[in-house]
């Protein structure tokens, strides 16, 4: 089992009676679907259904559920979040400082035992089975493992992330939520909720996360404008630089060169050749 130290990540804690009924209202996931045995990817949008931040969703008992997200990001979603509790029965609370994230990469697909009771265990992907091991800060510490190693399995997998540099930047199909049950479309109302279900019954996303890698060394990060070869311009969700230099990127970008036309900005196209995703874009 390998464990990997994911410092870069925090957590809010949703406590209360209502806490399911709260966030059920403010995300695009279903939360009602949340179990044990299940943690849920889900968006927190602005109205114009652009992502503020994606939250994965754990749940530690019926009234107490975690958001993990990118600790930068936790404060400022805490916040925002907070002016819509009105009368619910809900506490929420920053608890990033408290918390210690690791990432543990599995052989198998067995769940993993987790350390103490204060623990919270969730499984995030397959092949490899990857979880998240969410422990007090006071616990005792585990291997840090390759930060890097764990982000070149999200954009493997294709599973995008928000960062401050990107917030509220792309709408939910951007990213590609749709294609990873990460918007309930048969759900009620939450923030953003009416944009991002007109895209999607009206089928006009021209735009998707893809998967990409370069053709010789660069630098990119979240947030890195550019333009591809073939004319398209892209902005990049997440990046990985491998050993030998070359980059593996998530962008959004047109679908087909055809969707959007060509234009010579000036800047250098990058070199990349597009991957698969393990999933299917919907049509």
């Amino acid at each position: 089992m390998e464990s990997i130290l994911l410092d870069d990540l925090g957590a809010l804690r949703i406590r209360g009676a209502d806490a399911q009924r709260f966030l059920q209202g403010q995300v695009s996931a279903d939360v009602t679907a949340l179990s044990v045995e299940l943690s849920l990817l889900a968006g927190y949008h602005n109205p114009q259904g652009r992502a503020i931040a994606l939250l994965r969703l754990i749940l530690v008992a019926a009234d107490d559920i975690l958001a993990v997200l990118p600790r930068e990001l936790s404060a400022a979603v805490a916040s925002r979040l907070s002016k819509y509790i009105l009368r619910a029965k809900v506490a929420l609370n920053d608890v990033s400082a408290g918390l210690t994230i690791h990432g543990l990469v599995a052989e198998d697909d067995s769940r993993p035992a987790a350390p103490n009771s204060e623990s919270a265990l969730a499984r995030i992907a397959g092949a490899p089975a990857r979880w998240l091991l969410i422990s007090p800060a006071d616990a005792a510490p585990r291997a840090r493992g390759d930060r890097q190693r764990w982000r070149s399995f999200d954009i493997a997998s294709g599973q995008p992330q928000v960062y401050a540099a990107t917030s509220e930047e792309f709408i939910a199909q951007m990213l590609n939520l749709d294609a990873l049950g990460a918007i309930a479309f048969d759900k009620g109302c939450y923030t953003g909720q009416e944009v991002i279900a007109r895209a999607h019954y009206r089928g006009r996303v021209k735009r998707r996360m893809q998967r990409f890698e370069t053709h010789t060394q660069q630098e990119l990060i979240p947030g890195t404008a550019g333009r591809l070869a073939d004319g398209r311009s892209f902005k990049v969700v997440d990046a990985v630089k491998r050993a030998d230099g070359a980059c593996e990127f998530l962008a959004v970008t047109a679908l087909g060169v055809r969707e959007e036309a060509q234009q010579d900005s000036g800047t250098p196209p990058i070199e990349a050749t597009a991957l698969t995703l393990p999933y299917n874009l919907p049509e």
